[in-house]
């Protein structure tokens, strides 16, 4: 009998069909998971562009903080000299120079009996002398301020050099406050206790909103929801008693770790509560057996500061061996004012925020500039550089940096101190204080802790200047392993700076940095993380991520959210620019065709801007394209430009004020130091000269002086500048990136 054939019979034919379809459903898996590589690779390299555009944006701005201080040291420089004359009366009087002799112009002298006199300097001979007495003022007991022209450089170096708040002041701010029996926030009891930490937290976490009806003066009853708040009585408690712990603290404090007793470092909040949450649910709340480092930056950008310096401060003084917490570089009352956290200040306590403010300010200066952990880790905010002295800094009287942005004033030449013989320092620029310049920092000294405060590691080796953030220094690998061998170290670890991952290693190992604030710039941009450390151990890194309305949102939304809120910052930074970039393009299209190579486009755009970002990249989402590849430079500002307070008024000078907003905000700041939020027009055209001078801004007065007096709404001779500057917007006219499926890359 023959034997059938299996494969005539069709089973043969099945096997190889089976082996073909699985060859094609495994070809198909590579094609599709090559594709997904790319595409995931792409969505990336997007959200890195994004990044990097924040990050350059933000680095940028703090540069411009930062060269405030050339500013305000040309403010001084620019300041009427005032020498002395003999005393008259019971107090002294000093001469006036020719050029302050103007009409209407009235000077504040200091009086030992009175907080201040009110000279009218009509003549050279006859004075009109009046008592005021200052009310609800920030300005300290014997403070001056000069004519409209002078008053800013005068209240900006009593509010920096001037004598610090002392504790026998304390019931004078405590005093007048009563907690309200319908206070429903937490009520805290002193000496504090883990009890107090654990209500304070509670509170700002439930977040209950409590209905309050208030009684509107020019409409109808309206329903307000306020969040629980910790009361102004206690706030101003809580800084009293932290700065009186923190005045009794080294500049580096030092704490020792086992490996049954792990110390946890923590970087830049920002405000962020819910990260501050996260944290203490993750790894629980501080105590003897759970020590933390909180490095810095605690405050500003964020929506929850001072719940943030609450939680932490009333935690250092439960635990003041076992919580530790460094300055950053936005612990800083100037920074503060450009960032947010001054705003939310006097937002939440309308009553009693300037109170707040003052004594925060000297809270500031106390805390220590850094921790070492077994003597072998330093943690510091920003870094270090070539020059870093950790013996000077751990010498140097820290509550002498008031400011990042007043250097010192230098002592030699024109600007001698005298002494009169009252005893009272003089200086020939006429800037009075209540002691000495001995009240602050040497320059070496001050440079030490700018670099401490601002640095960021590099690749390259040595030391050059940051000229991205505009202070501190780039460091290398080479000066990491100077200075960590100098001083017998084995680790730095520092923050300062947003980390995609919220934490990043280099320097072979020796520099870590990490990043507590997750979504530090927009929702699902970045990680949040923290260190977990302890003698004899590799540091352990945890990881997080608050997520709220993008939690079910597939990757590429996510990414076009993020992608979008960048492009927006860039065109807005654009057109604050745009007379110096049509300008630049126009040098290069030299036929005036309205049209530049790819090359000339990118080149002009970091020419202007200086954000040192990837144009090229960049392009298909600011400017359209022909099909010869050149670039219709014009189109870059086709759906976006800034709102005009006043129609009347010149582009130029709308981009000028609208490009130097934040920093006019911060110089008028200092100047209404009373924070009603109002200048007189006089101080408000004498600051806009000085400042024009200064940034060498060519606006013609005429100009500035017809738009403050068309801000001046109700015609009293007074101008509201946060409103004055709030007028100043930029309107996305098709707001099309939210709905383009442009790519980056």
């Amino acid at each position: 009998m023959n034997t059938p054939n299996l494969e005539d019979m069709g089973c043969g034919t099945s096997s190889a069909t089976k082996d073909k379809k699985s060859e094609k459903a495994l070809k198909a898996a590579l094609v599709i998971q090559n594709w997904y590589r790319g595409y995931s690779a792409r969505l990336k390299t997007r959200q890195r562009y994004a990044l990097t555009i924040f990050q350059s944006i933000e680095y940028a701005d703090e540069q411009g903080q930062l060269q405030l201080s050339n500013f305000f040291s040309f403010m001084l420089e620019n300041y009427t000299n005032v020498p002395e004359k003999e005393p008259v009366g019971d107090f002294l009087f000093p001469a006036m120079s020719g050029a302050c002799f103007q009409s209407d112009m009235w000077v504040i002298f200091p009086c030992p009996d009175f907080e201040s006199v009110l000279v009218n300097c009509n003549s050279k001979k006859d004075y009109q002398v009046e008592m005021i007495i200052k009310i609800g003022s920030l300005a300290r007991k014997r403070s001056w301020v000069s004519a409209p022209t002078e008053m800013s450089s005068a209240g900006l170096v009593t509010r920096l050099f001037g004598s610090s708040i002392q504790d026998k002041d304390r019931q004078d701010y405590l005093g007048l406050i009563e907690i309200p029996d319908s206070y429903c926030g937490p009520r805290l009891q002193f000496p504090l206790t883990f009890t107090d930490i654990d209500l304070l937290i509670e509170a700002f976490k439930q977040q209950q909103a409590t209905v309050t009806l208030i009684n509107a003066t020019n409409g109808p009853k309206s329903l307000q929801w306020q969040a629980k708040i910790l009361h102004a009585y206690y706030v101003l408690e809580v800084l009293f008693e932290t700065k009186k712990v923190l005045q009794q603290m080294p500049n580096f404090t030092h704490t020792n770790t086992s490996p049954s007793k792990e110390i946890t470092v923590c970087g830049d909040l920002h405000g962020k509560l819910d990260d501050l949450f996260l944290i203490f649910y993750k790894n629980g709340l501080p105590s003897v057996t759970n020590p933390y480092v909180f490095n810095g930056d605690f405050v500003d950008r964020g929506k929850n500061s001072m719940e943030i310096l609450m939680i932490l401060f009333v935690s250092f003084l439960v635990y003041p061996n076992d919580l530790h917490l460094n300055r950053g570089n936005h612990e800083d009352f100037m920074m503060n004012m450009r960032y947010g956290f001054t705003k939310e200040i006097l937002h939440k306590y309308k009553l009693h925020g300037k109170k707040i403010l003052q004594i925060l300010e000297e809270v500031y200066t106390w805390l220590p500039i850094g921790t070492i952990i077994d003597n072998e880790v330093l943690v510091i905010h920003g870094g270090i550089s070539e020059s870093t002295d950790l013996n000077l800094l751990h010498r140097i009287e820290r509550n002498k940096m008031r400011s990042v942005l007043m250097p010192p004033i230098p002592m030699d030449g024109d600007r001698a101190e005298k002494k009169n013989k009252l005893g009272t320092a003089t200086v020939a620029l006429g800037i009075r204080t209540s002691g000495s310049f001995s009240e602050q920092l040497t320059k070496q000294e001050w440079e030490q802790v700018i670099d401490i405060l601002w640095s960021d590691p590099r690749g390259k080796r040595g030391c050059y200047p940051n000229t991205n953030r505009g202070g501190g220094c780039y460091f290398g690998p080479d000066i990491t392993s100077k200075i960590l061998n100098k001083y017998q170290l084995k680790m730095l670890v520092r923050s300062h700076e947003c980390k995609p991952e919220g934490y990043e290693i280099c320097h072979d190992g020796k520099v870590i940095t990490v990043f507590s604030a997750s979504n530090y710039y927009e929702e699902g941009s970045n990680r949040g993380a923290y260190i977990r450390m302890s003698s004899g151990t590799t540091p352990r890194f945890f990881q997080y991520q608050i997520t709220k309305a993008t939690c079910f949102r597939p990757l590429y939304q996510r990414v076009n959210a993020i992608e979008s809120s960048a492009i927006r910052m860039l065109k807005e930074r654009m057109i604050s620019r745009k007379t110096d970039l049509i300008r630049a393009f126009q040098l290069q299209d030299r036929n005036k065709s309205g049209k530049l190579s790819m090359g000339q486009w990118a080149f002009s755009m970091e020419n202007v801007l200086g954000l040192n970002l990837p144009w090229r990249s960049l392009s298909s989402h600011l400017v359209t394209t022909d099909k010869d590849g050149n670039i219709d430079y014009m189109s870059g500002f086709q759906d976006v430009h800034i709102q005009k307070p006043v129609k009347e008024v010149q582009s130029s000078l709308i981009e000028t004020v609208y490009r130097y907003r934040s920093d006019l905000q911060i110089i008028f700041n200092i100047i209404d130091s009373d924070h009603s939020g109002l200048i007189s027009m006089e101080e408000f055209r004498s600051m806009w000269k000085l400042f024009k001078s200064h940034y060498s801004v060519h606006i013609d007065d005429s100009q500035f002086d017809e738009l403050a007096e068309r801000m001046d709404l109700n015609k009293d001779g007074s101008i509201d500048f946060n409103e004055f500057l709030k007028a100043f917007y930029v309107v996305h006219k098709f707001d099309q990136l939210n709905k383009s499926d442009t790519k980056l890359a």
